[in-house]
């Protein structure tokens, strides 16, 4: 596993635990990301590069990982991940170039870019 991949799952190991603090909340939190991420009028596959667009332009290193293989996992290519994050740089500027660097990393991680 590459670096940002240990990294992610350092963090979201960190963030389980932290949940795990006040009784209900990590199954709370769990429930309401499933439904909200759950096909719908919209595919989840669509709702997590949107994801991916806001975690970008928000700067949380995490979700971008997380959204970015999640998309994948769904099926979404390399070239409309990318696409994800040119929104956000529409959006974010800046902040949002240096953000996406680490999608593309990960792409190159995986051999798809």
């Amino acid at each position: 596993m590459g670096e940002l991949m240990d990294k992610r799952e350092s963090n979201y190991k960190r963030v389980l635990e932290l949940l795990d603090q006040k009784e209900g909340m990590k199954d709370a939190m769990l429930n309401m990301m499933t439904t909200a991420y759950s096909d719908g009028a919209l595919p989840e596959v669509t709702k997590r590069l949107m994801a991916l667009t806001g975690a970008l332009v928000h700067g949380c290193e995490g979700c971008i990982l997380s959204q970015t293989l999640r998309a994948l996992a769904l099926g979404a290519t390399a070239e409309q991940v990318m696409e994800a994050c040119y929104v956000a740089v529409s959006l974010g500027g800046t902040m949002a170039v240096a953000e996406s660097s680490k999608v593309f990393r990960l792409l190159q991680e995986k051999g798809l870019v």
